[in-house]
C-alpha cells in the first residue's frame, strides 16, 4: 500500500489546509517575578532527554538566582523545541508535572489552539523530517546555528477537514494514536536500557572497587609487553589510500568498544612511508590526543593506527586484556584529567604509569581466574547496554525506524502547492 493510499483511508476524502504554526498556536508569556521568593523548576537546554523526549532533570531557580535565559512560563500540553544547535534534537510535550514552571528562552514554546489542533499533532510534526529540513534551511549563525521563534512559527502543518474542527481533531487524534503506540514502545525500551545501564554501572563500580589489602597495585606498564603508536600517511596522496586494504584506525573510532574494522584503509606504500605500523589483535587502545583523549577500545583484528592512538599489548601471563580494558574504560575521567597542554594530550608515560589493581597478584593463576570472573559479568552487561547488534539498543533502533516509517506514511499530506494547484 502506498503512503497516499494509507493516508486516504484515514482522511476519507476530507479536505486539507496547510497553516503556519503561528496560526494554530497561542501567544505565550514570559515570567513576571511578582513573587520574588517563589521557587520554580528550570527547564534548561539539557533538561530534555534526546532519547525519550521527556524532561529528565531540572534545577531550581528564584528571582535572585535565575539565569538570564530563564524567561518562559510553560503550561500543560505546551510543545517546547530547542532552537539552537546542537540542542535541536531536544523537544517534548509539557506534562502536568511541569505545568507552571519556567523554560529557557532557548526553547520555542508552541501552545496549541486546542479547538483547532491537537498538541501531539504539533509534536509529531516537530519530530518529522520535513521540519528538520525546514530548520536546516532557516537557521543562521556559524558557531551555534539557531532558528528564531518567528521562523519556527512560520512552518506550515496540514489541518485536515478545517471547516469541521470536530472531525479535524478526530482525524488528528487517530493518526496521533497510531504514532504514539510506536513512540511509547520506544520510550519503554529506552527506559529499560537506562535501568540496565544503571545496573551495569552499579555492578562495575562494585566489581572494580577494592579495599586496601585486597589487591596489589601495579602500573599498566607492569602488565604491558609492548607499547605501539602510529602515524598518518600524507593526506591527498592517492597511492597511499586508493585501493588500500590495510585497516587504519583514527581516534574518532575509539568508542569504548570492540573494533572489527576501520573506516579508512591504506596501502602498503603508505605503511612503508609513514610511522603507521601493524599492531596485533586484542590490544587495549587509548586515544591520547585532543577531544577524544582517554577513550579506549579493543582491536579484534590486526590493524594500524594514526599517531593519536596509544596501544597496549597486554602480557597475558599477568593480566587479561579485557580486564585492563574495563579498568581503563571505568577510569576514563581520571585518565582524561591527566592530559597536558591546551589540548589535554596524553602520552605513553602517562598511560603506562596509570595504576591497575591486580587481585591475588602473588598467585598468577588465581589472579587470572578472578579477572576472568569480573570480565565475564561486565561483558554480559556490556552486550546488553552498548552493542548495536544485540540487546536493547538494537531493539530500540528497529522500533525507531518502524516509527519513522509509519510517521512518513501518516504525515504524507499533499504539499500546499499541490493542494492549491
Amino acid at each position: 500500500m502506498s503512503s497516499m493510499d494509507f493516508l486516504d483511508k484515514i482522511l476519507d476524502n476530507a479536505a486539507v489546509e496547510w497553516k503556519a504554526l503561528g496560526e494554530v498556536t497561542l501567544p505565550t508569556a514570559n515570567i513576571k517575578w511578582r513573587d520574588a521568593s517563589r521557587t520554580y523548576r528550570y527547564i534548561d537546554l539539557t533538561s530534555v532527554s534526546i532519547e525519550t523526549k521527556t524532561i529528565v532533570e531540572t534545577s531550581e531557580i528564584t528571582h535572585s538566582n535565575a539565569p538570564s535565559r530563564a524567561q518562559k512560563l510553560v503550561e500543560k500540553d505546551d510543545v517546547i523545541f530547542a532552537t539552537t544547535r546542537p540542542a535541536q534534537l531536544r523537544y517534548c510535550l509539557i506534562t502536568d508535572d511541569y505545568a507552571g514552571e519556567v523554560a529557557s528562552t532557548g526553547y520555542c514554546v508552541l501552545r496549541a489552539k486546542k479547538a483547532e489542533v491537537s498538541p501531539k499533532w504539533i509534536l509529531h510534526w516537530i519530530a518529522s523530517s520535513d521540519f528538520k529540513a525546514y530548520v536546516e534551511e532557516n537557521q543562521s549563525g556559524s558557531a551555534y546555528p539557531a532558528i528564531s521563534d518567528a521562523k519556527v512559527k512560520d512552518f506550515k502543518i496540514p489541518i485536515p477537514c478545517p471547516e469541521n474542527p470536530e472531525k479535524s481533531l478526530e482525524i488528528q487524534t487517530e493518526i496521533v494514536r497510531i504514532l504514539d503506540a510506536f513512540t511509547e514502545l520506544t520510550t519503554e525500551l529506552t527506559t529499560e536500557l537506562t535501568a540496565r545501564k544503571k545496573q551495569y554501572n552499579h555492578y562495575r563500580d562494585q566489581l572494580l572497587s577494592f579495599e586496601d589489602g585486597e589487591v596489589e597495585w601495579k602500573t599498566l606498564g607492569d602488565v604491558t609487553k609492548k607499547w605501539y603508536s602510529g602515524g598518518t600517511p600524507k593526506a591527498g596522496a592517492p597511492e597511499y589510500y586508493e585501493g588500500g586494504d590495510i585497516p587504519w584506525l583514527r581516534t574518532q573510532e575509539v568508542k569504548f568498544s570492540d573494533i572489527e574494522s576501520t573506516e579508512v584503509k591504506i596501502t602498503q606504500a603508505a605503511l612503508d612511508s609513514s610511522a603507521a605500523k601493524w599492531i596485533p589483535e586484542n590490544c587495549v587502545i587509548v586515544a591520547i590526543s585532543g577531544a577524544t583523549a582517554g577513550r579506549s577500545a579493543i582491536n579484534k583484528v590486526p590493524l594500524t593506527t594514526n599517531q593519536h592512538c596509544g596501544c597496549l599489548e597486554i602480557d597475558s601471563k599477568k593480566a587479561l586484556y579485557r580486564y585492563v580494558f574495563h579498568w581503563v574504560s571505568f577510569n576514563y575521567e581520571n585518565i582524561k584529567a591527566l592530559g597536558q597542554g591546551a589540548r589535554g594530550d596524553l602520552n605513553s608515560s602517562i598511560i603506562k604509569g596509570f595504576k591497575l589493581p591486580l587481585p591475588y597478584a602473588d598467585d598468577p593463576e588465581k589472579s587470572l581466574a578472578e579477572q576472568a570472573r569480573i570480565v565475564a559479568i561486565l561483558d554480559k552487561f556490556d552486550v546488553l547496554t552498548n552493542s548495536i547488534n544485540e540487546g536493547l539498543p538494537r531493539e530500540i533502533e528497529l522500533r525507531q525506524k518502524q516509527y519513522e516509517y509509519y510517521r512518513g506514511l501518516l504525515l504524507s499530506f499533499p504539499k500546499p502547492e499541490v493542494v492549491g494547484a
